[in-house]
C-alpha cells in the first residue's frame, strides 16, 4: 500500500518497485489508508507523514493498533529524530527520508515477512 498525497510520488514508488511481483493499492491520505487496510491487508504500507485529513503518524498508530503484525514504513521529506521517535511510538517498523529512496529495497528485504 502506498499512502502519499502527491500522485507523482506514488507513481515514482510504483515504478521504482515494479520489479517486484506486487499489487499496489494507493491512498491519498491516512484516512483512506485506515479505511482500506482491513480489506487489502498489504505486506507493507509505505506511509508519508504530512497529509491532509489524517496524517501518517496517526494513520500508522490506528493501523498498528488494530493489526499488530502490520509493517508500516514511513517515507517522508523530514529527516528528524523527533519524528523518527514518534513514528516508532506509532508502530512503524521503518523510517526513511525520501531523498534516501535508493535504500528502500534493502529496508523492505529486511522486514520479517519476506
Amino acid at each position: 500500500m502506498i499512502v502519499d498525497d502527491h500522485p507523482g510520488f506514488r507513481e515514482l514508488l510504483r515504478t521504482f518497485l515494479r520489479t517486484t511481483e506486487a499489487t499496489f493499492l494507493e491512498c491519498e491520505d491516512g484516512r483512506d489508508a485506515v479505511a482500506e487496510y482491513p480489506g487489502f491487508q498489504p505486506d507493507v504500507v509505505l506511509m508519508d507523514i504530512a497529509m491532509k485529513d489524517v496524517n501518517g503518524l496517526s494513520a500508522t498508530a490506528q493501523i498498528t493498533a488494530r493489526f499488530p503484525p502490520a509493517h508500516v514504513v514511513i517515507l517522508t521529506q523530514y529527516d528528524d529524530p523527533d519524528l523518527r521517535a514518534a513514528a516508532a511510538r506509532a508502530g512503524a517498523c521503518g523510517y526513511l527520508p525520501k531523498d534516501q529512496l535508493a535504500q528502500l529495497p534493502e529496508m523492505l528485504q529486511a522486514l520479517p515477512y519476506l
